[in-house]
């Protein structure tokens, strides 16, 4: 009979999250990860299999917290333009709180991974189309209650408003300070 497990495996990925979105992939070794989740590499290979296993689920663990996020404010009730204001400031005021500059685990991994590794870049374009059909969404609601125009096409906007929100995220990474970010959803906000 094999010993109990001496971890729990959900901490586990949530410690492997964090070290993989601060290092990236390719730099996050297999003893950061040992380091980080306090356990031997007998037990990260033994619950995990791979360093890419354990990535992977870091990544849906993202996806299912964080990213998900995003999703639910911009399904709030109250005026669209005031629910897409919250929800891209809320990323400025998130990304600018970090003091490491993260930025953000989705995007970062779509920087290192897109095209190198199907799995994650599969991963990272559902995140990424996810938030790009919530912002839809909201667009085709205000576009039925009057508060954006109905001639506008509302697919074109929230592609615009996915690449910008994307672009956020990497500004921020070196941002002085709100400033520019600001002026970058002031300006998308108008453009809807």
């Amino acid at each position: 009979m094999g010993r109990p497990k001496q971890f729990d495996p959900d901490v586990a990925v949530e410690q492997a999250m964090a070290t993989f979105w601060r290092k990236g992939y390719a730099s996050t070794t297999p003893q950061d990860l040992v380091a980080a989740l306090g356990i031997g590499k007998g037990s990260l290979y033994n619950t995990f299999e791979s360093k890419h296993a354990l990535f992977e689920r870091a990544l849906r663990r993202y996806r299912d917290t964080a990213a998900a996020e995003l999703v639910e404010m911009l399904g709030r009730p109250g005026p669209v333009k005031e629910r897409l204001r919250a929800a891209m400031e809320a990323i400025v005021e998130f990304d600018l709180a970090d003091p490491d500059r993260k930025g953000c685990f989705a995007v970062n991994t779509a920087a290192e991974l897109a095209g190198v590794d199907p799995e994650a870049t599969g991963l990272v374009a559902r995140m990424f189309a996810r938030t790009e059909s919530a912002l839809l969404a909201v667009i085709e609601e205000g576009q039925r209650s009057g508060e954006l125009d109905p001639g506008r096409d509302a697919e074109a906007i929230a592609s615009m408003l996915l690449a910008v929100v994307i672009g956020m995220r990497v500004l921020a990474k070196t941002a002085d300070g709100p400033a520019q970010l600001r002026r970058t959803v002031d300006a998308a906000l108008d453009a809807c």
